[in-house]
Order: C-alpha cells, then sequence, then structure tokens
C-alpha cells in the first residue's frame, strides 16, 4: 500500500523551481494527513504560492516530486485536478453573474447534469450563507461574501484536497473572522487542507501543523506549540506609569526574568522572558511595589508565532528572512 493509502492526502518532496538567476524553491519536502490542515508561512516572495502552483499542477518543478489524493502531479495531472479544489488570493467569481450562477455554472464545466449542479449550487449557497444573495450579481456583493462564493466554487466537485492561497487577504477583520468559520466548517467534514496565509494568529487558529518558508526553503515545522516551545516560558509585561520608572522597571524584570528586557520607551512597556510564570509575576510586582515604581499594566502571556518566526528570522512576516531548516519534534 502507498503512503498516501496509509493516509497521507499531500506529499512533496525536495520541491525545486528557478527563474533566471532568483532560485524560488530550494527544496521543499512537506506532507499533510489525510482531514487534517498544514498552514504554510512565510513573507511575501517566500515561495508559498509557487509551492502551491506546483501542487496544483499549475507549474512544473525543475526537480523533486509530489503526490495529491495519490496522484502524481507530473504524470497525472488530470487525475490530480479532478481531486482538489483551490482557491487562490484573489476571488475568481463572474461578477456578471449572480452567486447561483456562478456555482452553476461551475458545477456544469465539471460535467455535472444540470439537476446536479443546481442542486448542488443551492447546497453550497446554503453552507456558506449566502442562500439571500444567491439571485443578485455578484458584482453587489462585499469582499468576505465574493471570498466565501470563490470557496464554494472551490468544492462544487467535492474535491478530498482543498488548497487555499491566502484566502483571507484583503479583508476586514469581521470578513477575516467570517472566513475563518467557513473554513472551520470545511476541516469539520473530513476535508484535508493546505492553507498559505501571512497572518500567524490565522495558522494558530485554523492549522494541524505548520510549516516556515523563506526564500523557497523550509525554516521551521512543527505544530503551534512546538514551534512556540522554542522560545519556551511565558513573556511577563509591565507598564509604568512614567517614562522615568522605566529604568527600575528593567532591574526589577532582570531579576526575575531569563535574559535582558527589551523596552518601549514610547508605550513604556518593559518584557521579559520568564520561567516560572506567576511566581515571577508576584515577585516582580512586590520588587516594583517596594521600589514605589507605579504600575499601569501588568500581564502574562505565552509566546505567538510572531515571537517564533522574530526568533528564526530576526524579522517579521513582512520581511525578507535568512533561511537555514530547524526541525521541531
Amino acid at each position: 500500500m502507498s503512503e498516501t493509502g496509509r493516509g497521507i492526502a499531500v506529499r512533496a518532496r525536495g520541491l525545486v523551481k528557478t527563474y533566471g538567476s532568483t532560485r524560488a524553491l530550494d527544496g521543499v519536502d512537506l506532507e499533510i494527513p489525510v482531514g487534517q490542515v498544514l498552514g504554510l508561512l512565510g513573507p511575501n516572495g517566500a515561495g508559498k504560492t509557487t509551492t502551491v502552483r506546483i501542487l496544483t499542477t499549475l507549474l512544473k518543478p525543475d526537480s523533486g516530486e509530489a503526490e495529491v489524493a495519490g496522484h502524481n502531479v507530473l504524470t497525472e495531472p488530470d487525475a490530480v485536478r479532478r481531486s482538489i479544489g483551490l482557491s487562490g488570493q484573489y476571488a475568481a467569481v463572474d461578477e456578471n453573474l449572480t452567486g447561483f450562477e456562478n456555482l452553476y455554472m461551475v458545477g456544469r464545466l465539471y460535467g455535472q447534469p444540470k439537476a446536479r449542479a443546481r442542486e448542488r449550487a443551492r447546497q453550497l449557497l446554503r453552507r456558506f450563507r449566502l442562500d439571500e444573495a444567491a439571485d443578485r450579481p455578484a458584482k453587489g456583493y462585499s469582499g468576505g461574501m465574493r471570498r466565501r462564493l470563490d470557496l464554494a466554487g472551490a468544492l462544487v466537485a467535492q474535491p478530498s484536497v482543498v488548497v487555499l492561497d491566502e484566502p483571507t487577504t484583503g479583508l476586514d477583520p469581521r470578513g477575516r473572522i467570517e472566513m475563518w468559520d467557513v473554513i472551520e466548517q470545511l476541516v469539520a467534514t473530513g476535508a484535508t487542507v493546505l492553507l498559505t496565509t501571512q497572518y500567524l494568529e490565522e495558522a494558530d487558529r485554523l492549522c494541524d501543523s505548520i510549516v516556515v518558508i523563506d526564500r523557497g526553503t523550509v525554516i521551521a515545522r512543527g505544530t503551534s506549540d512546538q514551534l512556540k516551545s522554542r522560545i519556551g516560558g511565558e513573556h511577563l509585561e509591565i507598564v509604568t506609569s512614567t517614562a522615568d520608572e522605566i529604568p527600575v522597571a528593567v532591574g526589577v524584570l532582570r531579576q526575575v526574568g531569563v535574559g535582558e528586557p527589551a523596552t518601549d520607551e514610547k508605550t513604556r512597556r518593559v518584557d521579559v522572558l520568564v520561567e516560572t510564570g506567576p511566581k515571577a509575576l508576584v515577585e516582580a510586582l512586590r520588587l516594583l511595589d517596594a521600589h514605589n515604581v507605579s504600575v499601569q499594566d501588568v500581564g502574562l502571556h505565552r509566546p505567538t508565532l510572531d515571537d517564533v518566526f522574530l526568533s528564526l528570522t530576526g524579522r517579521d512576516t513582512t520581511e525578507s528572512a535568512s533561511s537555514g531548516e530547524e526541525v521541531v519534534s
């Protein structure tokens, strides 16, 4: 039995793609078990979309191999296309057609009989809360509604693997949350999802596992908790009432924390990594009170995926970063 038959829906090994002197992908490996969500993270230009285009047969790699739903992307492209649904960075809907007509058209293009195409369109419109707008032209839809319609179109043929390439790009916060709800509902039905995103909060909420890629190279992989455990501990953060109190606060946090505290004089914020959590918080407050430091705000927080990315690269996800693979087990 093949590895895919044992539960791997998507596998890529050693994917390489170059454009002239630019190496867009430099040996990318990834696997997605059936029914799980893999988040592919990285800044613009990291190689996320190139990876998606190879896995969806829109682009051929220079070397390496990949299988999707048990089919080789190079030798069985038609079978791969029948097995996947793709929702790209921009909603691919015909604005002059209604929501129903968009989905009905997709069904007919997949070869569904008219009755089946109509039935499937209505099912998806209800599922994505678009039934009330079903007979309105898509040009009148909000950004979030267009993204939901685009994702519905990717599901018309009931694919076993769904590829979402930055599905919430350009959406306002409300639209992003609505799309997250839709993706969670999709996963609840057993779909396998490859999700590319620049939003670390998105990956934290939706993904079973995460691969961080930059400049075409995998620089880290693991679950959200595994990646966060790289940094260890928690962060103790205080905000002093005046800027003059910052030096004293730094001295106190240096005593209770690990390493040198980070400061932001503009916000009067001082932050340090701690290993003892609440105990460090209590001790810090005791020492600050003893030094007559007035604390405006205080809190403990676990490392975020943003912290992980900064730790790995020294930059945030909107910037280019250095490579060098780091595997988290």
